[in-house]
């Protein structure tokens, strides 16, 4: 049983009235080459206090199939070919295969508390856009009997980044555009239809990390609300990477493909000549396609991609056809822009960047550009459209928008209606007089 609650933004806090159903719950554990490991977590699932309706077990492709301890739920292995580390398509996999309405992840090493289940699904249970993460503690489980609690395991210190960013954000309750760098999947939880409408996990991710801070990415910019559940805590058996001798190649592998996948301009570090934007602009019919478009290309906002109608002037098709596309967006630009950008006409260099700031700051639905008045384009959120697809059968997308908030800038006076095309590429002080 799950109860359908809409929530502002990312205000997880006002769902405490409502009650917690019970869902549920289908388990799905990655695995490769550790069968002790795989043992402890299993037996910690056995003891939960809301014990789930299956348990899954995802192998990457281990030389002897694993073998889960018997008693408890239900629990079946599925296995994937070894073809390297591929963790991301063997959560996949799992969720395949499950029959739950929830999905939770843990990895292998992970060893739930009695009550983890229980209060990871608390948030997620009640609002179906909630991606909520746990408590990951770490310890070392030498000498501790495999059916032990996991708590009296030797402690080692907590990620100090993890923790720090769980406090400042309150528990996420105050996230941002940044916050999917605090989802971790060793253990994490979601409605399956969730899951499903975000394709799970890009298996594009090979290698160790970083498909989870994909996945985070990704739920926040479809709408997502962010919710770290403090009491929901698991235990990983050894240390952090921070505690580790780090693999620097390895690390900077991930912050590559990341960059590559997620247009987020920290994560990103600089505009690059892909098809993945931060911002997708589409031009109104009623467009100048030369004036318009290159005042685009003047912005100081750098990370973004310009499409032009297929039946556009074809010298403006030449002229910009190595850096416009003509075709339809693709479903992995959509889901992965931050934001659509509607363009009537020109927009002074700096007008995209203030939009864009104040679009995710605020986290807002919509931004309205207007010149002396006239409006010239409109900026809209990702994220606020995602959501109110996937309300749609209840709320309108005016009720979604109106939810997170819409806001206007001016961006000053137009360019001269009969400046000459070439004056308009001079670019000229706009006090000098325009031929």
């Amino acid at each position: 049983m799950l109860t359908d609650v809409l929530v502002p933004g990312n205000r997880w806090d006002l769902l405490a009235p409502y009650p917690i159903p019970t869902p549920r719950v289908s388990v799905v554990v990655t695995h490769y080459e550790q069968p002790h490991q795989l043992q402890r977590t299993c037996l910690a699932l056995h003891r939960q206090t809301a014990p789930p309706l299956e348990i899954i077990i995802a192998d990457d492709g281990s030389a002897t199939p694993p073998a889960p301890p018997t008693g408890g739920p239900p629990t079946r292995v599925v296995r994937q070919p070894d073809r390297g580390f591929r963790a991301a398509a063997a959560r996949n996999l799992g969720a395949r295969h499950s029959s739950g309405e929830v999905l939770v992840f843990l990895d292998a090493d992970t060893v739930p508390e009695p009550d983890f289940l229980r209060e990871i699904v608390a948030t997620v249970s009640r609002c179906p856009d909630a991606l909520a993460v746990g408590r990951r503690r770490h310890a070392d489980f030498t000498g501790t009997a495999p059916d032990a609690h996991p708590a009296t395991a030797t402690h080692l210190p907590e990620p100090t980044w993890l923790t720090e960013g769980y406090t400042t954000s309150r528990n996420l309750l105050d996230a941002d555009g940044r916050s999917f760098r605090h989802v971790i999947s060793a253990l994490l939880a979601c409605r399956k239809t969730l899951f499903e409408e975000l394709e799970g996990f890009d298996e594009r991710f090979t290698g160790y990390g970083g498909e989870d801070w994909d996945l985070g990415y990704r739920a926040w910019n479809a709408g997502a609300v962010l919710v770290h559940e403090r009491s929901a805590t698991a235990w990983h058996d050894g240390p952090d990477w921070e505690g580790r001798d780090s693999d620097r190649e390895a690390l900077d592998r991930q912050s590559a493909r990341l960059a590559a996948l997620i247009p987020e301009p920290t994560t990103r570090g600089a505009a690059l000549p892909i098809d993945l934007p931060d911002v997708l602009v589409d031009l109104s019919p009623t467009a100048d396609p030369f004036r318009t478009t290159h005042s685009l290309l003047r912005q100081d906002f750098r990370d973004l991609k310009i499409r032009l109608p297929p039946d556009a002037d074809p010298a403006a098709l030449e002229l910009y056809g190595r850096t416009a596309q003509t075709e339809a967006w693709s479903p992995d630009q959509l889901r992965r822009c931050r934001a659509r950008l509607h363009a009537r006409a020109p927009l002074p260099p700096g007008a995209v960047t203030t939009a864009m700031n104040l679009l995710v700051d605020k986290d807002l639905a919509q931004v309205t550009l207007t010149a002396t008045g006239d409006e010239v384009a409109t900026l809209t959120s990702t994220r606020s459209t995602a959501r109110a697809h996937r309300w749609r059968n209840r709320f309108s997308s005016e009720e979604i928008r109106d939810q997170f908030g819409t806001a206007h800038i001016e961006t000053g006076p137009p360019p001269p209606p009969r400046t000459t095309l070439a004056g308009f590429f001079e670019k000229r002080d706009p006090s000098t007089p325009q031929p």
